[in-house]
């Protein structure tokens, strides 16, 4: 069992604070255009893809996840059984339970409302740069006001964009080529994230995965890629934490490194 226990409240810095809410803000700005852009190329996608106007707002609202949406859309196409479409869109965001682990230490204080709103508008960039800004699980002045200023900017700017991208997925032509489009907007949210060999390992690993096993039926080349992916990335991790443990421990006795 974990033997350390949160501060009391009394002893615990505030959580809010508007001038760490504005920094959040400037710092999750630069972002802020892409992620609409993202989202604007996931609705035309939907609607291109034959769901009614309603559907494709209910399923920017409900599920909020690019890449989980982009991913269901050819299998509901391809009338897909109901039970691949949710595996997908589970295996695709089974990164937001590692997300969801990394930030959980840092607002278990918080009521549980609190932390599923802060947990619904989570995304891959805002987490990576909180993880950033707060890399200790102490308690720290305004986590939350942090957190909050990219989270909540970065919803916004996602469902702008996605609307605008559902009433407008009729007007725009099918030959601009919006599948290109939108693995590009992927790239470009996916390549800051892969900051260390473990994600490198696993983006080279997905990869590969996914264009051997592309002729797979109902795209589970997909699902392979995924899973394969996030085991690679996670076995590099491992060694990666194995072996510096390993000469902590040397430059402890003063051993020379191996």
């Amino acid at each position: 069992m974990n033997d350390v226990t949160p501060p009391p409240a009394a002893l615990r810095p505030p959580d809010e604070d508007q001038a760490i809410w504005r920094e959040a803000f400037k710092t999750g700005l630069p972002t802020l255009f892409g992620i609409g852009a993202w989202g604007l190329v996931v609705g035309i996608a939907m609607v291109k893809s034959g769901l009614t106007v309603p559907q494709a707002l209910g399923m920017t609202l409900i599920v909020f996840g690019g890449s989980a949406q982009l991913a269901s859309l050819p299998l509901i196409v391809a009338d897909a059984p109901i039970w691949v479409v949710f595996a997908t869109a589970l295996v695709v965001n089974l990164r937001f339970v590692i997300f969801s682990a990394l930030l959980a230490p840092h607002f278990a204080h918080l009521p549980w409302q609190k932390r599923f709103l802060l947990g619904y508008t989570a995304g891959d960039l805002t987490v990576a740069l909180f993880l950033q800004r707060f890399p200790s699980e102490e308690p720290a002045l305004g986590k939350v006001s942090y957190l909050k200023g990219l989270l909540y900017p970065n919803w916004v700017s996602w469902q702008v964009g996605s609307i605008a991208g559902v009433f407008l997925g009729s007007a725009v032509p099918t030959e601009w080529g919006l599948g290109f489009a939108g693995t590009l907007a992927i790239l470009c949210i996916m390549i800051p994230l892969t900051v260390n060999r473990a994600a490198l390992c696993g983006v080279l690993v997905a990869g590969a995965t996914a264009v051997l096993a592309y002729e797979l039926p109902y795209k589970l080349g997909l699902l392979a890629a995924v899973l394969l992916g996030m085991l690679a990335a996670m076995t590099v991790q491992a060694l990666n934490e194995k072996r510096e443990k390993r000469e902590k421990r040397l430059a402890a006795r003063g051993e020379p490194r191996v």
